[in-house]
């Protein structure tokens, strides 16, 4: 990064102005918590200009790690209203208040790339060898809870765990979900963001009742996958924890750690094997699988071309490369496939664009050596910065700025990509 970028300027200047000292918030307004997998993306933008930073916000996320290994999908430092729902309603009982349910278990890539590019290499060192049991104990967990029959792919509980909050994908299998019963809520969302780009207030009845539910059985965490009426295998969601998993069995072997590199060589490989019962030849691309009734869901979103991020076979990759090339759309990647009757090109993950995928999808497509894929995400997305500026997302018909504004992770993922384009 150089000081005559004045994209990489821009970026910085949110991610500082976003930052609360020891975690940073999405946004001002529309989320002023400290998110997950958000955290973990963040930092790969914060290393750019101050590594130390980058280590504090993962550290951060950690140190509310619940005792059983689970990590929340939300952490709420301070006292918000403009935000629900908020530590109230999950009433899960923690010392600093969290919610009850995770988000995509990104950590693990994003030690590895912390610690591999980093210059203070003793501080990377030290740094990584505290974090590296607790994010082992998390990616335990999830196979331990959420993968009860030892299939190798764990499942979702709540569309919010996918990070995918309404995507096309969860539709048919979130019917099971009732709405009866539900204490009365006013929403917050929709008075930060236009109403006709968020989640219906259908869905929302839906996402409240999970949640309460899930309170009612004390956010045991060993009872919450039997007890959900969604249970869905989301070949992305995998993928991310499948990499993780690779990533941080490199890092445990390199500091010393065989016990650890060998536990999550296996989860790698034995996950990495079942994704495959999630192929479509049809869709040339992954699909999530409904645990419940065993059958493939037919929905070809982005998390079936994240599934790239992990180590996928050759071909698998190339089918990928392939299938967002026949998209079509002006900007890369949809978040659902454009010809599909249901997509939204405004409406949050229903069609969208979203700069954190699309990193994710072409680090992985770099990976498996579709570099040419890779670079025409890379040039789309920060084309879409330089006509739009740092949204949360966009559409990817006419490139329109949607959601939040001066968006953390967008900012750091813009320099990321400032950074592969460089490489």
């Amino acid at each position: 990064m150089t000081a005559q970028d004045p994209l990489a300027k821009i970026a910085e200047d949110i991610l500082r102005e976003n930052d609360r000292g020891s975690y940073t918030v999405p946004t001002k307004g529309l989320y002023p918590f400290q998110w997950n997998w958000d955290s973990c993306l963040t930092a790969l933008g914060q290393r750019h200009y101050d590594e130390a930073r980058a280590w504090t916000e993962i550290e951060t996320l950690f140190a509310h790690q619940w005792p059983c290994g689970m990590v929340p999908h939300i952490i709420f430092h301070l006292n918000d209203d403009g935000y629900f729902p908020g530590p109230e309603v999950w009433s899960t009982g923690r010392p600093v208040p969290t919610s009850g349910i995770t988000q995509p278990a990104v950590a693990g890539f994003a030690l590895r790339r912390l610690f591999d590019r980093a210059s203070n290499r003793a501080e990377a060192e030290a740094r990584v060898r505290a974090l590296l049991p607790k994010v082992a104990a998390w990616h335990r967990w999830f196979f331990a809870t959420r993968d009860p029959k030892g299939e190798g792919l764990v499942a979702i509980i709540h569309p919010w765990e996918s990070g995918r909050d309404n995507s096309i994908d969860w539709d048919v299998s979130f019917e099971r979900v009732p709405t009866e019963g539900i204490a009365p809520y006013t929403r917050r969302d929709t008075q930060h963001a236009n109403p006709e780009h968020r989640p219906t207030k259908a869905q929302y009845d839906r996402y409240l009742w999970l949640v309460e539910h899930f309170r009612s059985l004390g956010w045991d965490t060993a009872k919450l996958h039997d007890a959900s009426p969604f249970q869905v295998v989301d070949p992305g969601f995998n993928a991310i924890l499948l990499r993780a998993c690779a990533d941080l069995a490199d890092l445990a072997e390199a500091l010393g750690e065989p016990a650890l590199a060998a536990e999550n060589r296996a989860f790698a490989a034995r996950g990495l094997a079942a994704l495959e019962r999630l192929w479509s030849v049809e869709h040339g691309q992954y699909l999530c699988g409904d645990r419940t009734t065993g059958a493939l869901i037919d929905s070809a979103s982005v998390g079936g071309l994240l599934a790239a991020f992990a180590a996928i076979p050759p071909a698998r990759a190339q089918a990928i490369a392939a299938s967002i090339e026949a998209h079509g759309a002006r900007f890369r990647v949809p978040s659902h496939a454009p010809a599909d009757p249901r997509f939204d090109a405004k409406r949050y993950w229903r069609g969208p664009v979203w700069l954190v995928v699309n990193y994710m999808i072409a680090d992985g497509l770099v990976r498996a050596g579709q570099t040419a894929a890779a670079a025409a995400i890379t040039r789309s997305s920060l084309d879409l910065i330089h006509e739009s500026g740092f949204a949360e997302y966009y559409d990817p018909t006419t490139g329109e700025p949607l959601g939040g504004g001066r968006f953390t992770w967008t900012a750091a993922m813009v320099l990321e990509f400032l950074a592969m384009e460089r490489a």
